[in-house]
């Protein structure tokens, strides 16, 4: 098992892996590309955003900076907006359903590292230096018709259903049912968000 196929799977795996170093260090590149993209220059960014991304619906738009580890762990639906200075450590698959609002300064983790630090840094070498932490994820799902408000933090694992709105500021640790208006620290569930038929 190569150490990007243990890190799809939630294994612990080393960051330090050639491969995905390798690509870890072209997604840097095409983001760099991307935030310094005249603002006006579509053309450009779409194409960027066809090399970065796993996969993307139509009408996507992302206010630069924006920030990921690999990019192509990202999936969007159709017509989803990014805001501003949004990052995304897509070390597992993030997926967004269609007609996403990710306001500003938003953060989508997926990674995490176990809590012991010998099972983090494993055993010095003789110079005393470390590898790189072992690290282990898992994937966020966020549904259709999903609005995250700015500075919110979403948490490696979780799910957040259909027509949820999550508050600016929340940090959302567990999965969010579909149909909710959630916020807090930890965000939790504060009423029902009844759609108009």
């Amino acid at each position: 098992m190569t150490e990007r196929e243990k890190m799809l799977a939630g294994e612990l795996y080393d960051c330090g892996d050639r491969e995905l170093l390798d690509r870890w260090h072209r997604a840097k590149n095409l983001v760099r590309d991307y935030n310094q993209t005249d603002s006006d220059n579509l053309a450009e960014k779409d194409r960027i955003l066809g090399e970065l991304l796993g996969g993307r619906g139509d009408n996507l738009w992302i206010t630069a900076p924006f920030y990921v580890d690999y990019g192509n762990n990202i999936y969007f639906g159709n017509n989803c907006e990014v805001n501003m200075n949004c990052t995304f450590l897509d070390d597992n698959r993030i997926v967004i359903g269609d007609n996403a609002l990710i306001a500003p300064n938003v953060q989508i983790y997926t990674a995490f590292h176990p809590t012991d630090a010998r099972d983090r840094f494993g055993e010095a070498r003789e110079d005393g230096s470390f590898a790189f932490c072992k690290t282990q994820t898992a994937p966020v799902v966020i549904g259709d018709n999903v609005w995250i408000g700015g500075g919110a933090i979403i948490m490696p694992g979780v799910t957040i259903g259909d027509n949820v709105v999550i508050g600016a500021g929340s940090v959302v640790t567990r999965d969010i049912p579909s149909d909710t208006i959630a916020y807090g620290s930890p965000c939790r569930v504060i009423r029902e968000n009844r759609q108009r038929s």
